[in-house]
């Protein structure tokens, strides 16, 4: 990996720098939502200047997602970036790169992708494990198939919203264990729920799995996540098909896109998988991330997952999803599930957190077990840079909002 730094004023040594170079897409002043890449305080347009050059690339650029720039491939993601590194270091070039630099202050950030399909995964042995003990204290907290695939279920790509998007409290039916019949109103037990996401540029063929092997070449980059979930609407729905509205109500990623290049140095060995998965989704050594999650309310940090904990991998997420012969789309977008550690404060809910709403933390002045409104979430991850150093991954920020009175005929 390079250890060139940018000529850009901020950027160099920063969590932004050339080592990193997420994309997104912004707007500034009356201009069309297009393309940017983050270099440290400052959003790079860099479709007039790939003009002549790289035309693919600058058409893709000039786009309102980064759809049309993923489904390019790898190759042109590589060149892409081998591009950007040689302008924003090459001193000679600041004076034609700088009128295309536009501050942070001055820019609304978009979703960066059209989401085509979302599915979200439960891939966190420790989350699933404290899960398991909070809802089924007699039993055992795996269940039997766990440790043998990859369990997900399939979200709603609709309401997947941009990072500092407000959420609104979500209404449903609820129904405790003492209950005699469901009850329809705001959720009581709103969460939040740390993950990633990995965002897919190229698809695939209908029939053709994709095997663990070809990761980097259909997985474009990696957003941070928050799947907001509404607990006490979850478990009255979930059995025996799952997740449904306790979930489909938002989901938060970032604005800004790492590129999966830009995690070179991230990669490390899975904790460990016992007994050996099948064929299939069997990986080789440096298949697991190693990036540094924190988890925010209303100012205080409750909570540091570490993604090396993770017990599938992203390839084997990637594996699963199409080994029955599903398509890929570019824009899909797979979430982690929840990354959770095994010590208390690495718990990346607040159903674990919390312990199911028995042990309050404290927040503030205040104690939470779950959201109240007004409640302000980030999420943040940072991971090892190529050079030294680290990078830091966009940022996923939320406030909750009050439920909207809903009529009852």
């Amino acid at each position: 990996m390079s250890t060139r730094q940018s000529w850009g004023s901020g950027a160099a040594g920063s969590g932004f720098d050339v080592d990193h170079l997420p994309y997104g897409v912004f707007s500034a002043g009356t201009d069309a939502p297009r393309v940017g890449v983050r270099i440290g305080d400052w959003v790079l347009a860099p479709a007039a200047l790939l003009r002549g050059e790289h035309d693919d690339l600058a058409a893709a650029c000039e786009a309102a997602s980064l759809n049309p720039l993923m489904a390019l491939g790898r190759p042109a993601w590589r060149r892409l970036r081998a591009w950007l590194t040689d302008v924003l270091t090459d001193r000679s070039r600041a004076e034609q790169v700088s009128p295309a630099l536009h501050h942070l202050d001055d820019v609304v950030l978009q979703l960066p992708f059209e989401v085509a399909d979302y599915v979200d995964f439960y891939a966190s042995e420790h989350h699933a494990t404290n899960v398991g003990r909070i809802l089924r204290p007699d039993g055992e907290p795996l269940l039997p198939n766990w440790k043998h695939l990859p369990v997900g279920y399939h979200g709603r790509a609709g309401t997947v919203v941009v990072s500092g998007t407000d959420v609104v409290r979500p209404h449903g039916q609820r129904k405790g264990p003492d209950d005699p019949a469901p009850t329809f109103g705001p959720t009581r037990r709103l969460d939040l729920e740390a993950e990633l996401g990995f965002v897919v540029g190229v698809g695939s063929v209908q029939g053709q799995p994709v095997a663990v092997d070809d990761l980097a070449e259909h997985v474009f980059g990696v957003v941070v996540l928050n799947d907001w979930s509404a607990r006490d609407v979850q478990a009255w729905e979930y059995v025996p098909l799952g997740p449904f509205l306790g979930k489909s109500f938002a989901t938060s990623v970032s604005a800004w896109v790492t590129p999966l290049e830009a995690l070179d140095a991230a990669w490390c060995d899975l904790p460990g998988q016992d007994p050996e998965p099948l064929p299939y989704l069997r990986v080789g050594p440096r298949a697991g991330l190693d990036l540094n999650l924190e988890v925010e309310l209303d100012g205080v940090v409750v909570s540091r997952p570490c993604y090396a904990a993770m017990y599938w991998s992203p390839a084997q997420l990637l594996a699963h999803t199409t080994v029955n012969g599903a398509s890929l789309r570019t824009g899909d977008l797979l979430g982690s599930g929840t990354v959770s550690g095994p010590e208390p404060g690495t718990r990346g809910s607040l159903l674990e957190l919390s312990w199911g709403g028995r042990d309050p933390l404290r927040v503030g002045d205040g104690e939470r077990t779950f959201l109240e409104d007004g409640d302000e979430v980030v999420l943040r991850c940072s991971a090892p840079a190529g050079g030294g150093g680290r990078l830091t991954l966009g940022e996923v920020r939320g406030r909750v909002l009050p439920a909207v009175p809903r009529p009852l005929r």
